[in-house]
């Protein structure tokens, strides 16, 4: 069978790469897809993004289903013009991507269902935020409301950064319609892990835990980012913290989106932040798979990915399993120069060797000028490892990142630093 993946990123990347291991599966197309995707056996890219334009494609050219990516087209309503056209698409609906696209909707909907998350407060008027700011002590979170590419959120460590981040989206307009509402929030302490999930509408598979590193800088310094590495499994999720978090955040969600008419089914990322207290409670949600945590994450995955998502969308995720490799993955980021503020376009990137089976390379912002791979976006590739340690998948991420070379190449060293770090990290479950 032919299937389609939308977007461009390291995380369609993996997932059409894991896609296309089915023996099942004869193509996958991903649009508009990247340099990697355009070099990757059984993948080809579709220079398509406008809805009208795939639809007429997949009906064309016999698509079994579509998986979507990234969160843009989510908000926008691609899985409610696909389904419109009768076709199996994997993803929420508009409706239920505004866990993702509106920050106060997934705080309101968390409120209204017991879901534990900060204390928080939204704004449209920048002199009331201010006000409610000046009445507040300690560390303050300041979110662009809509979907900002991951930039939208300033974790201010004093009153200054927090007036000025209120005045760089509501008045100076820095995120344009995303940012016209604030949530300004309380700044949790604790460990953060990604937890991510398919959902059918009512049943949930877990999918293997995970860890981001978002700032820009080694000792998690600098600004926040998309995410410059992530491993799995995580540590910090030990079966009872795994258990509590499914019966917390995730089944309270799916069982409140049906509730309230609104189906959830796709991936759900909840960011959770883990306390002193053991309590998980959520940063954010996002509608689909977090991006570089897809990328270890399908490194670990070992059964056949495409019979997961067809159970998803047929409803029938009870009766199929995730099967894991034991091992960890790991994924360095390699970022373009002037990330992630300017990052530049157009430099050549060499040491695209091949790997061995345990390490590869996925692609996010490039592209192919001739036969030449070039940079193209903030966050270039995911060089991803698998190890019987966490320090061994490590030690093979940066050995082939460290063959890799770009102008300006900007590269965490330390990924993956909370779990070498921690007491018997060894093996985890999932």
């Amino acid at each position: 069978m032919k299937l389609l993946v939308i977007g461009s990123g390291g995380r369609e990347h993996a997932l059409a790469w894991r896609l296309k291991q089915s023996p099942r599966v004869q193509k996958v197309y991903v649009a508009p897809g990247n340099g990697g995707t355009a070099r990757e056996e059984g993948l080809e890219n579709l220079p398509l993004t406008a809805f009208p334009e795939l639809i007429e494609f997949c009906q064309r050219d016999g698509v079994a289903f579509t998986l979507v990516g990234p969160e843009a087209p989510l908000a926008e309503g691609i899985v409610d013009a696909f389904r419109g056209a009768g076709l199996k698409v994997f993803g929420p609906t508009r409706a239920a991507a505004q866990l993702e696209s509106s920050k106060d909707f997934a705080k309101q909907f968390m409120t209204r269902h017991g879901i534990p998350t900060a204390a928080f407060a939204t704004f449209t008027d920048a002199a009331a935020a201010h006000a409610y700011l000046d009445a507040r002590g300690g560390a303050i979170v300041v979110k662009a409301d809509g979907l900002a590419a991951g930039k939208g959120v300033v974790v201010a460590q004093t009153k200054d950064e927090a007036h000025a981040a209120i005045d760089m989206m509501l008045a100076g307009n820095a995120f344009g319609e995303a940012g016209a509402r604030v949530v300004i929030e309380e700044c949790l302490q604790g460990e953060e892990a990604s937890f991510i999930v398919m959902a059918d509408g009512e049943h949930i598979l877990s999918l293997a835990t995970s860890q981001d590193h978002k700032r820009l800088l080694d000792g998690d310094q600098g600004p926040n980012t998309g995410g410059m590495g992530a491993y799995s499994p995580a540590p910090v999720v030990t079966p009872e913290l795994h258990a509590r978090i499914l019966r917390e955040v995730i089944r309270p969600v799916v069982a409140g989106m049906k509730e309230e008419g609104v189906p959830y089914t796709g991936f759900l990322y909840a960011g959770v932040m883990i306390g002193e207290d053991g309590v998980p409670r959520v940063l954010e949600f996002n509608c689909r798979m977090g991006d570089p945590e897809t990328q270890p994450i399908m490194m670990r995955l070992k059964n056949d990915f495409a019979t997961l998502v067809e159970a998803a969308i047929d409803g029938r995720l009870d009766q199929v399993e995730a099967e894991w490799d034991r091992r960890y993955a790991l994924g360095v980021v390699l970022a373009a120069a002037g990330y992630p503020d300017s990052p530049r376009k157009g430099d050549a990137i060499a040491g695209l060797g091949e790997g061995d089976a345990n390490v590869h390379v996925f692609h996010a912002g490039t592209a192919l000028d001739g036969d030449q791979v070039v940079t193209a976006g903030g966050r270039v590739l995911c060089v991803t490892a698998l190890g019987d340690t966490v320090k061994m998948a490590q030690t093979r991420a940066y050995e082939a990142a460290d063959r890799i070379d770009f102008a300006g190449r900007q590269m965490r060293r330390d990924i993956g630093w909370r779990a070498v770090q921690r007491k018997g990290s060894g093996r985890k479950k999932p």
